[in-house]
């Protein structure tokens, strides 16, 4: 089995445009499925901390 980090030290190749295209497209689309859970989705940690919030100032 060849060693992989025998190649760090090689000179870059170049990438199809294609690839480099996807690749861009992937990253992308990840970034907005992320951002549309976060979007979403509720932060418990948030939601504990107004709750408690609040009901000390009930009190």
């Amino acid at each position: 089995m060849d060693n992989p980090f025998k190649h760090i030290d090689q000179p870059l190749k170049e990438v199809p445009e294609e690839l480099k295209a996807k690749v861009m497209s992937d990253i992308a689309m990840a970034k907005l499925v992320m951002e549309l859970a976060e979007l979403f989705s509720y932060n418990v940690g948030d939601v504990l901390e107004t709750v408690m919030r609040s009901r000390k100032q009930k009190k």
